[in-house]
This record gives C-alpha cells, structure tokens and sequence, in this order.
C-alpha cells in the first residue's frame, strides 16, 4: 500500500536542527523523510511558489539537479521567473556539457539571446531523460530562491504516486544541496538517516550537545568520498566483503568504489560478485541451520523464517563486513538491514544480482542504508556512517522526532 497519502499533513519545514553556538555556523536545515513502501523510495515535501503550493519530491543521493513538474501547479506561480539563455546562471547550471566558447559565441545571436535556457532532466529510477527542460527560479519557502528545472509530465513515470519531481542532493553546482548550502550559509555536510517510516536530511552541521544526536555523531567511522569522474554519484571504497568474519574469495578485484544510493531500493552486486557473495552467504547460513527456500523476486537468496531467532538488530543471520580502507574500519550490516521479510514464514537476503554489465559494481541501497546515520563532508572528502542505530536501540525517527529543533517558518 502506497504511503504517500501520509506525506499529506507534511509542510516544508526547514528545522534549525541541533544548533552548534561555538561554531561559525550558527544553523542547519532539515527535511522530513518518510518512505513510500510500494515504490521503496524515499520522499520528501516542499512548499514552493507563489500561491505557496505543497509537492512531494523524490530523494536523489546521487541527483545533481532538482526537478518539477510545474504544469502539476493548481494555480500558475506569479514568483516564477525564466532563466534566459545569455545568462551567466544558465552557463553555471549547464556545467561541462557546453563549452563556453560556444556559449559565448551564441550570444551574438539575438535569437538566442531571448531563449530560454534548456537544462536537460532525469528519472535516475528509470532512466528516462528529456533535454527540452526549462531552467527557472522560485521562492521555496518566503525568502530562499532556488534554480530549478520544469520537466514535462512524463518523466514523472515511476515515480511514488502523487510526486512531483525529484530532489537532488550530490555536489553539481544547481544541485538542491549546493543551493541550501549558498543561501543558509551552513557547513557543506549532508547527514542523511533514513527509515521504514520518518526519518530526515539535514544539510549542515549537527552540534555534540543535543541528544540522541551527540551519542551517534561519536560514533561515526569516517572513510574516503570518492570522486568518479564519470559519474556523479557518491562512493566509497569496499576492499573485502567478510561474511560472520570470514573473508569472501571473489573472482575479480571488487575495485570502482561502491555507489551509495537512495534510488535502488537494495544493495546490488556485478554478477559474478554476486555469485561468490551468495555461495559464501549460503555456506554461513547453513552453519546456523538456516533453511533455504525457494527465491522471491526480485531476490536470489532466501529462507525459512523458522526457528531463526532474533534481536533487537533483526533476524540472528550471518552478520556482513563491508571492509573499506583498512581492515580496522568496516561497516557491519545485521539480520535488519540485510534479511527482508516478504511473508510471514519467509524472508530474503535483501542483496541482488546487479548484471553482468553494470554502471557500478557494487551499488548500496536504500534498505542497507535504515537506521543508520550517513554524513557527507564535501569539504572533507569524507563519509562518516554510524552502527546500526537499532544498537542504541534508537532509529532515524527518533533522531528526528527527539530533537530540540524549531521549526521556522518556510
């Protein structure tokens, strides 16, 4: 059943989450997040415009742009302001794909001149891609104007039902981050924790003294932000893959970074690294008398829920190391983020095969990524990612929920 009907009674609301005094950034903006179950994606919602109307977006990790359907709009926004081709704004927001001596060269032509700028959009959940979007500025709240793209209808296909458009958050100079970033004056951080239910995105920095914020923060592991020059996604570094604390044998080296993803909704692997991972993972299940099952789409690996116990991180299921940098820092993922339950009597390991031929790897999803919290430093050049939560027995809706926030009027 679909939740977005729940995203209703949700407003934009920019929260000045866990203020940092001593620190020469004074706030931080925080969006609610709630999770869309037949979709799996991860939603959010934002009040734009003038008459201010209410849309759900989708989250977008790796989405370099913000996108809208703006003839969704019940009434057309009188604060709506085109973006023309000559403009030094279209340049920045064009990025590599034009050349500036073209662009320059263009401006001769009075033609072109009074064009307005083409920014080109994407699902990046079905890939679909239109070049004809048109670029434009609006009110997001009463005060904060943001460069967006107005996509047509279509691309709306495969989205949660009832949104709007997408909402990305990578490090591309128009991406809705970069632009919370320029116009709050916040640190350039991205802390994201996500859950089945709420859970929230905070741009700019979390302070050590509120809680359950100070006891998480103290606990993050921090590891490389790597930069793809071919893809504009965030990634990290896996060395091994440690399944109960043995090391899996694969056939090739796991290099290229391992994509972090709000989009995919489970942790997909290369073919063949998919192969050595499920063998592995077989052989330690069976160890604990784990019964296999016949496989549920879209999984390959599942088993009787039977006799399998449980704890407050989930299912007691082989525990999975993703080794980064060292073998000193890992990332352990438990029976909650690894085991999804699809019936009453069965459940599946919530890793999938990826094709033999994929972008990436190794992509982790958004399953693998609840109730844990994830900083993005790109000032740094650092992701820091806590335990599970559920350790604490805490969750990202209680990071949410048990903040001293105030919300201000957006």
């Amino acid at each position: 059943m679909a939740s977005s009907s729940l995203l209703l009674p949700l407003s934009l609301t920019l929260l000045y989450l866990f203020s940092a005094p001593s620190s020469a950034y004074k706030s931080s903006l925080a969006l609610p997040v709630i999770k869309d179950h037949s979709t799996h994606q991860y939603l959010t919602t934002l009040s734009y415009g003038t008459p201010v109307e209410e849309a759900n977006f989708v989250l977008d990790l790796g989405g370099s742009s913000l996108w809208v359907d703006c003839a969704s709009r019940t009434a057309p926004s009188a604060s709506l302001a085109t973006i023309f081709h000559r403009s030094v704004r279209c340049l920045t927001a064009k990025g590599p794909e034009i050349e500036t001596h073209r662009w320059l060269s263009s401006l001769a032509n009075p033609v072109d001149q009074d064009q307005a700028c083409q920014i080109p959009a994407e699902n990046t959940i079905t890939g679909k891609r239109v070049a004809e979007g048109e670029l434009v500025e609006d009110l997001f709240g009463p005060s904060h104007q943001l460069l967006f793209t107005c996509a047509p209808t279509l691309l709306l296909n495969g989205l949660a039902t009832g949104a709007k458009g997408m909402v990305g958050l990578y490090r591309s100079r128009t991406s809705f981050s970069s632009q919370v970033f320029h116009s709050v004056g916040t640190q350039r951080k991205i802390s994201l924790c996500l859950s089945p239910s709420s859970g929230v995105v905070q741009f700019g920095n979390m302070a050590q003294e509120s809680q359950p914020g100070s006891e998480i923060l103290r606990s993050l592991t921090f590891t490389p932000l790597l930069t793809n020059p071919d893809q504009n996604h965030p990634s990290i570094n896996v060395n091994s893959v440690k399944i109960n604390g043995k090391k899996v044998s694969f056939d090739t080296p796991l290099g290229g970074g391992a994509q972090l993803s709000t989009v995919v909704p489970y942790t997909t692997l290369q073919t063949s690294i998919y192969a050595n991972f499920e063998s592995a993972y077989l052989k330690a299940a069976s160890i604990l008398n784990m019964s296999r099952v016949s496989p549920v789409s879209p999984f390959g690996l599942c088993f009787s829920s039977e006799g399998v116990g449980s704890s407050q991180v989930g299912p007691n299921v082989p525990v999975i190391d993703l080794v980064l940098q060292s073998e000193m820092v890992k990332w352990s993922i438990y029976g909650r983020n690894s085991m999804v339950q699809v019936s009453d009597d069965v459940m599946c390991l919530g890793f999938v095969d990826g094709g033999e031929n994929p972008r990436n790897p190794i992509v982790i999803g958004g399953y693998q990524l609840e109730d844990v919290l994830v900083q993005f430093d790109f000032d740094t050049s650092m992701v820091g990612f806590s335990p599970s939560l559920l350790t604490r027995h805490a969750s990202c809706s209680d990071l949410k929920s048990g903040s001293s926030a105030q919300p201000i009027s957006v």
